[in-house]
């Protein structure tokens, strides 16, 4: 876009001057009803280019607009699900903090709506008693602006050193070649819907999932399975997952110990269920994301 600047005028400059001033800024009445990009608009996007880090200026540009956009939103505005690319903005960050206050913590209130905000907005859907699909309609945000007495205004209770940030989980995902492996329906199961949470955290994932042998130019071949390693079989790198509370470090001894390339870490499920019909697609998500966060967190300088 051309970027907005002092002395224009029209419905672009209007545009820019509501936002700001929703947002709390102040612009001369007159620059106001002339839609006229003056001093004091140039001043109001001078502090909002400042309060949201970005490069100095009194212009609006691409990453100004966009900012700007995105602290525009309140809770309610649309509807919000996960998606790539995924939703952002102040209303985002809002459910984010209003479900952590509330014991339903997605990680850091980072403004993006990913799988850990999905799986947290679940838990409080299935918890007031509506349907838990992950989606936040008006029924959802009813719920969460009724209860706006017990977490507006309180810090929020983010888990964030158990649940990985958005920005660094995709940095991960871009650097690092993954391939997963599911040795039987169920693991295959979670292996597939950890590729899905990749995917539609960074559209450059490197993760990968293989029916069959994985590549051999990867960083790591992740093998998940329901079972124990066979008795006669050559012993490798193995992690039992319900026996397992630090799964980052553990995950990253391993790699460190490693000294095959692609490294190979073989994930045990064994101990969460006897698997007799009673695993639900519920208990594959949060397999696949819990183990996604480890690997993550491993791999993160």
């Amino acid at each position: 876009m051309e970027p907005i600047v002092e002395g224009m005028r029209g419905a672009a400059v209007e545009d820019v001057q509501t936002r700001l001033v929703q947002l709390g800024h102040e612009i001369d009445a007159d620059e106001l009803e002339q839609q006229a990009f003056g001093p004091s608009t140039a001043a109001a996007v001078e502090a909002f280019r400042r309060d949201a880090a970005l490069e100095q200026g009194r212009a609006v540009d691409l990453p100004c607009w966009s900012a700007l956009v995105d602290a525009s939103y309140k809770l309610g505005d649309r509807t919000l699900y996960l998606r790539l690319p995924n939703f952002h903005g102040a209303d985002v960050r809002a459910l984010q903090k209003a479900l952590n206050v509330l014991g339903f913590a997605c990680g850091a209130d980072d403004g993006y709506f990913g799988p850990h905000t999905e799986a947290a907005l679940q838990q409080f859907q299935e918890n007031v008693g509506l349907f838990a699909d992950g989606m936040a309609f008006q029924d959802t945000f009813s719920y969460i602006q009724r209860l706006h007495h017990v977490w507006e205004g309180k810090p929020s209770v983010a888990e964030a050193e158990s649940r990985i940030g958005f920005a660094r989980a995709a940095n991960v995902l871009e650097r690092y070649r993954i391939a997963l492996t599911g040795e039987d329906p169920i693991a295959r199961n979670v292996a597939s819907r950890m590729w899905n949470i990749a995917s539609a955290t960074t559209e450059t994932s490197g993760m990968v999932l293989c029916d069959d042998e994985a590549p051999e130019d990867g960083d790591l071949v992740l093998e998940i399975a329901c079972h124990e390693l066979p008795s006669d079989a050559a012993p490798r790198p193995t992690i039992t997952l319900a026996e397992c509370s630090n799964l980052a470090q553990r995950i990253s001894t391993a790699l460190a110990a490693n000294k095959e390339r692609p490294a190979h870490l073989r994930i045990e499920l064994t101990g969460f269920t006897g698997y007799d019909g009673m695993f639900t697609s519920s208990d594959a998500q949060t397999l696949a994301i819990r183990l996604l966060d480890g690997v993550c967190a491993a791999l993160t300088d």
